[in-house]
C-alpha cells in the first residue's frame, strides 16, 4: 500500500488549458503568496506567479530586477496554498535568453523546486527556438506577446503595442511562432482589440488577454490591481474591490482601539486559573 495519500482534487495541467481553445474562457489571476492562492484557487483555472511580484510585493520599479530565487520562493508558496488551479511561474529576465541549455536548466530548477506545472517566457525573435527546446524536453511553456514588461528598458516604458502596421505584423508573426514552437497558451498583453482577435484566430493555442479585449480565449489580471490595492490601475483593469480602503480603515480602527486601551479586551486576554 502506498504511503502517499491520494489527492482528492486533480490539479489542472497544460492539456486542460490547451483544450479550452474557442470554448469556455480560461480564468487566470496572479498569485504570490499561499493565503491569496488559497482564496483564488476555486475560481481560477490558472494561477500565474508573475514576475510582477517584483513591483507588486517588493516595490521594484519594473520586473528587470526579479531573480530566479524570488520566483522559486513565491512559486513554492502558491503551490502550498492552491490545490486545483494550474500554477505557471514566470522565468525572470536573464534566465532564458542566453542559451537554450541555460533556459532548460533554470526551467527544470523552477519546476523541481516548486512543483509547478509550467513556466512562462516573454516571446521575442530568438525565443520560439527556446520554447521548442524546452517543450521537447518535457517542460510545458506559456508564451507572452505584445507588451513585454521585461523589455521595458528597450521600449522606454510600458506602452501599448501594435499601433502601426509593421508592429502589428511583427507581433502576429511572433504569436504564430510561439504557438508553432509548442506553447500551450499565449498571453497577449496591451494590444488593440482587432489585433488580439486576429492573433486568437490565427493560432491553435488559447490566447490569454490582459489589456487585449474580450476576444481572447481567456483573461488574466494582476490580482492586487483587481482588488484595488493601489491608487492607480491601468485602463484595462476593472476593480472588483477596494482592499486598500478596507485595510486603511481597519488599521485606523486598530490604532484607535490600542490608544484608548479598548484592545485587547477581555475576549483577547489570557487569565491565570483561580486556585
Amino acid at each position: 500500500m502506498s504511503a502517499h495519500r491520494e489527492e482528492t482534487v486533480r490539479r489542472l495541467a497544460a492539456p486542460d488549458i490547451a483544450s479550452r481553445k474557442g470554448g469556455v474562457p480560461v480564468v487566470c489571476l496572479t498569485a504570490y503568496t499561499a493565503p491569496v492562492a488559497a482564496a483564488l484557487d476555486e475560481a481560477c483555472d490558472l494561477l500565474l506567479v508573475g514576475d510582477s511580484v517584483g513591483m507588486v510585493v517588493h516595490g521594484l520599479p519594473n520586473t528587470v530586477g526579479v531573480t530566479l530565487e524570488m520566483m522559486i520562493l513565491h512559486g513554492q508558496a502558491v503551490m502550498r496554498g492552491s490545490k486545483r488551479a494550474m500554477v505557471v511561474i514566470d522565468m525572470p529576465f536573464g534566465s532564458y535568453e542566453g542559451s537554450q541549455e541555460e533556459a532548460y536548466a533554470n526551467a527544470v530548477r523552477i519546476m523541481k523546486e516548486t512543483g509547478a506545472q509550467a513556466v512562462k517566457v516573454e516571446s521575442g525573435p530568438t525565443v520560439p527556438d527556446t520554447i521548442r527546446y524546452l517543450t521537447q524536453r518535457g517542460v510545458p511553456v506559456m508564451g507572452h506577446v505584445g507588451l513585454r514588461p521585461q523589455a521595458v528598458l528597450v521600449d522606454g516604458g510600458f506602452k501599448a503595442k501594435g499601433k502601426d502596421a509593421a508592429e502589428r505584423e511583427r507581433i502576429l508573426e511572433e504569436a504564430k511562432a510561439t504557438a508553432d514552437a509548442g506553447a500551450f497558451a499565449v498571453v497577449v498583453e496591451g494590444v488593440a482589440e482587432s489585433l488580439a482577435r486576429e492573433i486568437t484566430a490565427a493560432i491553435d493555442a488559447p490566447t490569454i488577454g490582459i489589456g487585449a479585449s474580450a476576444g481572447c480565449d481567456g483573461q488574466i489580471l494582476v490580482t492586487d490591481d483587481m482588488l484595488g490595492l493601489f491608487d492607480w490601475t491601468p485602463k484595462f483593469v476593472r476593480r472588483y474591490a477596494d482592499l486598500k480602503g478596507e485595510i486603511t480603515r481597519a488599521a485606523a480602527d486598530y490604532a484607535r482601539d490600542v490608544k484608548d486601551r479598548s484592545f485587547p479586551g477581555e475576549a483577547e486576554t489570557y487569565y491565570a486559573k483561580k486556585a
